[in-house]
């Protein structure tokens, strides 16, 4: 019996036109885009599909303009798939929030409201603290994890074998950037975002994230949502709220989500949302992962007569 996981896409994978060509060809993706519009008081729908760039990189556009995209694949796939049945979601960092709202934790609304929200206080935090992150290439984890106690930042990412990223103060991820390679990274590539995602300088954040959690009504989830923190299926609704909060600040534990997902026999796995990031970690975490993915209308059509099929 085959066991199929939905995977959500997480910040970094927005593009200027994200969306576009499913809004024009299908009525139901324009829909939801004027409903997103409407729970928000601006035309978000607009920066993603015209940008301009600068507009849709800030995080309180990416973060909801990241989920809206995927949550539109979500729905024109159930829509072109009707028999669809999937047993299990998990997303990256933000799109932990679009796997819970199509797992049923909460509105399409308020989901869209939180991670607006999510994006404002993350930016807030980026604005005060001097932080930065990077990318490391081709060193295994104990090592990265030294290298990260030598600089004193930490591992924000575990995304797959041969890529992690650190996060910390801008000055301390240059030297811990040093430490890696001398200890023998490929490469260590600062990255261009706004601040230290996943490390103790978002902290500021995490309160102001709660409050907002504690507005929203949460639901026990209809299938298992593998959660960043412990890369585990999250339980019950008010433990959903603290691993939320806390997954700001926390590791995003994805290798080890994706193993917990093979390891229970999942055979198929669809990506939602703009980019290919996550099927491109699958692949290097088992390359026999069968993966689909829906960002647009062709890779829509494709994933649609895969399953149909």
């Amino acid at each position: 019996m085959s066991k199929t996981a939905l995977l959500f896409a997480g910040q970094g994978a927005q593009v200027v036109g994200m969306g576009k060509d499913l809004a024009e060809k299908f009525p139901g993706a324009k829909a939801w885009f004027d409903r997103a519009n409407a729970a928000l008081g601006y035309d978000l729908a607009s920066v993603c599909f015209n940008g301009p760039e600068a507009d849709l990189t800030k995080t309180e556009n990416a973060q909801p303009g990241i989920f809206l995209v995927s949550w539109v694949c979500f729905e024109l796939l159930k829509e072109q798939v009707p028999n669809l049945k999937f047993d299990a979601t998990a997303g990256l960092s933000l799109g932990e929030f679009t796997a819970l709202t199509a797992a049923g934790a909460m509105s399409f609304e308020d989901g869209l409201r939180v991670v607006r929200q999510r994006g404002k206080f993350m930016q807030e935090a980026c604005d005060v603290t001097q932080g930065g992150m990077a990318a490391i290439i081709g060193l295994d984890e104990a090592l990265t994890r030294e290298a990260c106690a030598e600089a004193g930042v930490v591992l924000a990412n575990l995304n797959c074998p041969g890529q992690l990223v650190i996060s910390g103060e801008a000055e301390k991820i240059a030297r811990a950037c040093e430490i890696a390679k001398a200890k023998g990274a490929k490469r260590a590539l600062p990255l261009t975002v706004a601040g230290a995602y996943h490390s103790p300088l978002m902290a500021s954040a995490q309160p102001k994230l709660q409050a907002e959690l504690e507005k929203v009504t949460l639901n026990t989830t209809n299938v298992p949502v593998i959660s960043n923190v412990n890369a585990r299926p999250h339980g019950v609704p008010s433990r959903i709220t603290s691993q939320l909060v806390e997954q700001v600040c926390a590791s995003v534990r994805w290798e080890e989500s994706m193993r917990v997902l093979l390891s229970q026999g999942f055979t198929r796995f669809i990506e939602l949302g703009p980019g290919t990031a996550l099927s491109g970690f699958m692949k290097r975490i088992d390359k026999t992962a069968p993966l689909l993915n829906i960002a647009d209308a062709a890779s829509l059509e494709a994933t649609a007569n895969a399953l149909s099929g």
